[in-house]
């Protein structure tokens, strides 16, 4: 550990949406910025395609402890969670869309007054500006688009093409290994071609160009105030403990990782120990579901287009939901369609004992090759890839999962099938009337038939944006209550459910409390 650490004026823990957003307006405004981050570096072409070799896709777990890569998948107590590592964060595996909610979405109590679909108009205009936003052109053949589309109608339901952070055409002065969007359906396992206009290729690369300097395979442990500022403490890839001190400190670790280094900063090494009560409290899942239609009476042609190309909307009744139809590149929907859809009866006697090891069971499939090609073993419903489509409904859950550190390692405690049960069937019902509206057979994801627990890409919650310390953990601008030059700026702070795509609401408030961090500077 160095003697001296390093002095900057804000140092930036994850380089996701939060974070790379706070780097960029921070370097505009003439900072030293340090971005640590705990993952690698990708660039256009070099994302893992062998499932095989599982250290380049899942991150270190107490299973593959050595495995650096992109997938952070976890099974908690409660719920099931897949977040990503590497430089860009959430923004490497999302499926793009940038969505602005229904202003109902900021009617709920726990939302600080001063934050509604109005006041946050000018910070999404901000991030639009920045990650080129607009829906997949209308002349673009898209044959899945055009299905789930003419399903939605004769169903009665809403759709529309949402925003999408992505190149669609060559243009000029592209840089350098980046090119349009090839249609090929692989959004979320990392754009090869760089036509993702992910964070790290926007605002990250914009703050570097100003002189930020990005650190990857940076994990910061914890936190702990000093004169002046806060020295942040953090392990390298190599397991050497290093230290910074910033004059402002931003948190954006994600979800799971700014809760886990605020709950240990005040929990066990009680550096920051008069941090609210209320951390941890009212995680949320954003309602996510999935659930597949195999054997659609039409061809769906999955693998061409972009992952997502259209959402409808169930916000005109209650509870409300958004549901999408996400499919992959033509590799990965063989695999999926020949898995069928099987009920998982015989496993729910041994559910108790299973789901905790899936954090074990998983890598092994994909080491052994279980997941790299079409099983051969005959499933319930299993048919031609042709002819199949995921279902993903995203809803407003009620918000009240718990994290909390067990024996030094994150855990979420929530009861979710219990609380949500009458979200979660409106949900099944809609997916059952578009599986009929298919032609095909619809079936939940076979791990909810088995545990009855949800997996979510869209982790939110625990560290709430309120007006006071009793109610929550940071500001309506992002500063930690009681610690001044403390920000959380991730999805950590969004209060509720958003019930839609949540990227472009982080990166909204986020764009807010980086104003905030900016003006808190003197002179």
């Amino acid at each position: 550990m160095s003697e001296q650490p390093q002095q900057y004026d804000a140092v930036v823990v994850g380089s996701g949406f939060g974070g790379s957003i706070s780097a960029l307006r921070l370097s505009e405004a003439g900072k030293a910025v340090l971005v640590l981050e705990r993952g690698r570096r990708y660039r256009p072409g070099e994302f893992p395609r062998d499932v095989t070799d599982v250290d380049r896709i899942f991150w270190r777990s107490r299973h593959h402890p050595s495995a650096t890569g992109m997938y952070d998948v976890r099974f908690f107590s409660g719920i099931g969670v897949v977040a990503a590592s590497g430089v860009g964060g959430g923004s490497l595996i999302y499926a793009n869309i940038n969505i602005r909610p229904d202003p109902v979405v900021f009617d709920h109590p726990r939302w600080p007054a001063s934050i509604n679909r109005q006041s946050l108009g000018p910070y999404y205009d901000k991030v639009a500006a920045v990650l080129s936003v607009r829906p997949l052109p209308p002349g673009v053949e898209v044959r899945k688009r055009d299905v789930y589309r003419d399903a939605a109608h004769r169903l009665g339901r809403p759709v529309f093409d949402p925003d999408q952070s992505v190149t669609w055409e060559a243009t000029p002065d592209m840089d350098t290994g980046r090119g349009p969007c090839r249609l090929v359906a692989e959004c979320e396992f990392g754009c090869q071609h760089g036509a993702k206009n992910s964070v790290d290729l926007t605002y990250l690369a914009r703050a570097e160009r100003l002189g930020t300097e990005v650190r990857p395979g940076a994990a910061v442990s914890h936190i702990s105030p000093v004169e002046g500022g806060y020295l942040v403490e953090y392990r390298d890839s190599q397991g050497m403990v290093s230290q910074v001190r910033g004059r402002r400190v931003v948190l954006a670790a994600g979800t799971l990782g700014t809760n886990e280094i605020l709950l240990r900063s005040r929990d066990e090494v009680a550096t920051l120990p008069d941090i609210s009560a209320a951390l941890g409290r009212g995680f949320s899942g954003n309602g996510d579901f999935l659930g597949s239609i195999q054997n659609a009476s039409t061809d769906l042609t999955p693998a061409h287009g972009p992952d997502v190309t259209s959402v409808i909307s169930y916000f005109d009744e209650v509870p409300q939901f958004t549901m999408a139809a996400p499919t992959f590149n033509a590799t990965v929907m063989d695999v999926l369609a020949s898995l069928g859809q099987p009920s998982g009866r015989i496993l729910r006697w041994f559910a108790p004992l299973f789901w905790g090891q899936l954090g074990r069971i998983i890598p092994w499939a994909f080491a052994n090759g279980l997941m790299s090609r079409p099983s051969r073993l005959p499933a319930p419903h299993a048919g031609d890839p042709s002819r199949m489509t995921n279902l993903f409904a995203i809803g407003r859950d009620n918000a009240n999962g718990r994290l909390r550190l067990r024996r030094g390692r994150l855990d979420i405690v929530w009861d979710y099938a219990r609380e949500n049960q009458m979200l979660v069937n409106r949900m099944l019902q809609a997916m059952e009337e578009m599986g009929e509206a298919y032609g095909g057979t619809f079936a939940p994801l076979v791990t909810w038939n088995v545990f009855k627990r949800i997996i979510t890409v869209h982790p939110l919650g625990g560290c709430h944006l309120s007006e006071s310390r009793e109610t929550g953990v940071v500001s309506p601008e992002g500063e930690a209550h009681g610690y001044r030059g403390l920000y959380v700026a991730d999805g950590s702070v969004i209060p509720t459910s958003i019930g839609f795509h949540p990227a472009m609401t982080i990166s909204a408030v986020v764009e807010r409390t980086a104003e905030a961090v900016v003006a808190s500077f003197p002179g």
